[in-house]
């Protein structure tokens, strides 16, 4: 009896994610990503500035219906987010271990609170409105109320050493508020971000809501600093491109998150100080009926 010959495995070819769909880099480039000991894991897209370009074009696209819907309908989404990566919690444990060289169970405990996160943020979203807005006392006939909206695409540095936790605690909070968002992965260890992907392209998020770009910060982060149809960044993994990020930033008045060295993405209480930069107050004055 002939013998079965070896399988040859299929391999991940790890590609951005724009507009809800998993391109190439329009530049075909590549560059290799190794594991927190050196070994070689994986070539992913080094996304160029035209790649920038086309993510703010799709989150631009995706904002009006995004933030249109309920606040309830975004926190259903959110969940089955969440629900999409717990069934994908074995790959990115493994991915975790590698790329932080930690032990099994301590990845594992990772994953647990990257989900856990994910959830805490879909419950946010019908709250936001409740704890940022409200009724106004005034003097006179009038109803006064305070209302939070998405302030519309924001940039976001994922932070580094933290690849899945860190990369969760900074996009959830953006996309829960109704924002849309144009991500650029840890540039060291980007697989959890593009699996993350993956499971964002599996559920009922719209695409173009979020956007993740594998590459270099210093090619990525200055083209989306200065993009004019950016409102808002976060540069939580910027490092020492921060400040030249933010005078970009500065050329088109957008909202700037500094990066906080005191960020510990795993113990922190995440609250609302991720939501609430991205958010503009509009307030209504109405007259009183006689």
């Amino acid at each position: 009896m002939a013998e079965t010959p070896p399988r040859i495995a299929v391999l991940r070819t790890y590609k951005l994610y724009v507009g809800g769909a998993f391109p190439r880099s329009e530049s075909g480039r590549s560059y290799p990503v190794t594991s927190a000991d050196g070994s070689h894991l994986a070539n992913a897209a080094l996304a160029s500035r035209k790649d920038v370009r086309d993510a703010v074009v799709a989150a631009r696209k995706a904002f009006p219906g995004w933030s249109g819907r309920t606040a309830y309908n975004r926190g259903q989404v959110l969940y089955r987010v969440a629900e999409m990566m717990e069934g994908r919690r074995d790959q990115f444990a493994a991915e975790v271990a590698a790329a932080e060289g930690v032990s099994a169970d301590r990845a594992q405990a990772l994953v647990s609170a990257a989900v856990d996160r994910w959830v805490y943020y879909a419950g946010w979203a019908d709250k936001i409105s409740q704890v940022l807005g409200g009724a106004n006392p005034v003097a006179g006939p009038f109803f006064n109320l305070s209302e939070p909206e998405p302030t519309g695409v924001v940039g976001v540095v994922a932070p580094t050493g933290s690849s899945l936790l860190g990369l969760v605690s900074v996009l959830a909070p953006v996309i829960s508020a109704g924002n849309t968002a144009v991500l650029v992965a840890d540039e060291r260890a980007p697989l959890p971000a593009i699996t993350l992907a993956e499971a964002l392209a599996t559920s009922d998020l719209p695409g173009g809501v979020a956007n993740v770009l594998t590459g270099r910060v210093a090619e990525l982060g200055p083209p989306l600093a200065g993009h004019a149809d950016v409102n808002a960044l976060d540069l939580a993994g910027a490092g020492e491109l921060a400040a030249e990020l933010e005078e970009l930033a500065a050329t088109t008045l957008k909202r700037v998150l500094r990066p906080r060295p005191e960020d510990d993405w795993h113990d922190a209480d995440p609250g609302l100080d991720r939501i609430r930069p991205f958010v503009e107050t509009k307030t209504v004055w109405h007259p009183i009926g006689r």
